[in-house]
C-alpha cells in the first residue's frame, strides 16, 4: 500500500507574514474574498489585521462571523447563503479550529453541493472537486486546521460531534504568522498547545503512522514540550515555536490519524461544551497508559523528544511511564485541569458509544471497546 501526504500548496511562517495574503490574492487573481472569523477576533481587533493588508492592497472583502466556538451545522450553511450572496471567489479563514472548520465545509459545499445538509460529509465523503481556495490564517497555536485535511462540525440536535476526512478542502495558503497569536490568553494557550501535543503523540501512535510522518510527530513534540510553558508565560520565543510546532504536528497527524484520546475528546465538547484542548489533555495521559503495550518502542522516543535524561538505561516499563509522567506534569504545569465535574454516571454509556463511532477511533494503536471507552471516561470523573 502506498503512502500518501498532502501539504498546503504554499505556507509562510514568522512575524509579518499576513503581508503574504495580498501577494497570493494578487498572483492568483482572486477577485473578492470571503473573510471566515469568529465575533471575539472581530471584537478584539485581530481579524482587522489581515483586513488592513486587503485594504492597503485594495482587494475586496466581506466579513462572515456566524461561528461559534465549536461550529454547528447551521454555522455552515449560513455560511454557504452568506457566500452564494457575496460575490466572492476566495475564503480567508482567520482563527483557530472553529473558523478553519466552517470555512472548509462552507468551501466543501459550494462546489460540491450535493452535500449541502452537512451531515453527509461525515468521515470519508466522496466529494468530486476541490473546495473553494481557502487561505488560512490561524490565531492559536493547536489546532493545525491550516494544514490538515480534517475539519469538525457539530451536530447540535443529536449532541455529536462528527470528523470530515476530505482532501479536497486542503487550504492552499497557510499564513502561520506568531503576531496573530499575541493576544491568546493563558488558559487558551495551554489548551490549544497540550491539543498540538495530542496530535503529535497519536499520530506518533497512530496504526497508519510511518517513517516520514514519524518525523514530523517526533520534532513536534519536541517543540512543544520545550516551548508551551513559555507560551503559555507569554514568553515571544515560546509563542513563536508553539506556532511552529503545531504546524508540524499538522503536517503529519492530517496524513495518518489520530486515536481515542481525540474521539473522547470529541464526544465531552458535543455533549457538555468542553474545549477541546482541555478535553485532549485530560485524555493524553489516560489514553496513552492504556496503549502503551502496543506500542513498542515509541514511548521512549516521546520520552526523549520531551526531555527525559537516560531514557535508554530504562527498561521498557520504566521508559512508557516517563513518557506518560511527562505528559501529565506538562499538563498540570500549564494549567489543566485532571477532573471533569460535568461526567455523571449516566452519561457514560452515549458517551462511550459516541467516542467509539468517531472517525478517529479506528486509528488508535490498541483497539477500545464501548466498555474500554467506559472506564477511560470514569478516570476523569470527580
Amino acid at each position: 500500500m502506498a503512502n500518501r501526504i498532502m501539504l498546503n500548496e504554499t505556507s509562510y511562517h514568522g512575524a509579518g507574514a499576513i503581508k503574504e495574503i495580498a501577494t497570493e490574492a494578487k498572483a492568483r487573481a482572486f477577485k473578492k474574498a470571503f473573510v471566515c472569523s469568529d465575533p471575539d477576533l472581530i471584537k478584539f481587533n485581530v481579524t482587522k489585521k489581515v483586513t488592513d493588508v486587503l485594504d492597503e492592497a485594495g482587494l475586496s472583502y466581506e466579513i462572515y462571523s456566524d461561528i461559534k466556538a465549536n461550529p454547528t451545522i447551521e454555522n455552515v450553511q449560513h455560511g454557504v447563503e452568506a457566500f452564494k450572496a457575496s460575490g466572492a471567489d476566495y475564503i480567508i479563514a482567520i482563527g483557530g479550529g472553529s473558523s478553519m472548520d466552517t470555512a472548509k465545509a462552507i468551501g466543501i459545499i459550494i462546489v460540491n453541493p450535493e452535500f449541502e445538509d452537512v451531515r453527509s460529509l461525515e468521515g470519508t465523503a466522496p466529494t468530486t472537486k476541490p473546495c473553494v481556495p481557502i487561505i488560512a490564517v490561524p490565531t492559536t497555536a493547536g489546532t493545525a486546521a491550516e494544514v490538515t485535511i480534517n475539519y469538525v462540525i457539530t451536530d447540535v440536535e443529536r449532541k455529536r460531534k462528527f470528523v470530515c476526512v476530505d482532501p479536497h478542502d486542503m487550504p492552499v495558503v497557510a499564513v502561520v504568522d506568531p503576531d496573530m497569536m499575541a493576544t491568546m490568553p493563558k488558559s487558551f494557550t495551554a489548551a490549544t498547545g497540550m491539543d498540538a501535543l495530542t496530535h503529535a503523540i497519536e499520530g506518533y501512535t497512530t496504526k497508519a503512522a510511518w517513517e516520514m510522518t514519524d518525523m514530523f510527530h517526533l520534532k513536534a513534540i519536541e517543540i512543544i514540550s520545550k516551548s508551551l510553558r513559555g507560551a503559555v508565560a507569554n514568553e515571544k520565543e515560546g509563542r513563536d515555536r508553539m506556532a511552529l510546532g503545531q504546524y508540524i504536528a499538522g503536517m503529519g497527524f492530517s496524513n495518518v490519524g489520530l486515536g481515542i484520546a481525540h474521539s473522547m475528546a470529541h464526544t465531552l465538547g458535543a455533549v457538555y461544551d468542553t474545549p477541546h484542548g482541555v478535553a485532549c489533555a485530560m485524555m493524553l495521559p489516560i489514553v496513552m497508559e492504556y496503549n502503551a503495550d502496543c506500542t513498542g518502542e515509541k514511548y521512549r522516543e516521546i520520552a526523549r523528544a520531551m526531555g527525559v535524561k537516560n531514557v535508554d538505561s530504562m527498561s521498557q516499563d520504566e521508559y512508557r511511564k516517563a513518557a506518560v509522567d511527562a505528559v501529565r506534569k506538562l499538563s498540570v504545569d500549564v494549567g489543566i485541569p485532571t477532573n471533569l465535574e460535568a461526567i455523571k454516571e449516566e452519561d457514560l454509556d452515549f458517551l462511550a458509544e459516541s467516542a467509539h463511532a468517531d472517525a478517529c477511533a479506528p486509528g488508535n494503536p490498541k483497539d477500545a471497546g464501548v466498555e474500554d471507552l467506559k472506564a477511560l471516561f470514569r478516570k476523569i470523573m470527580k
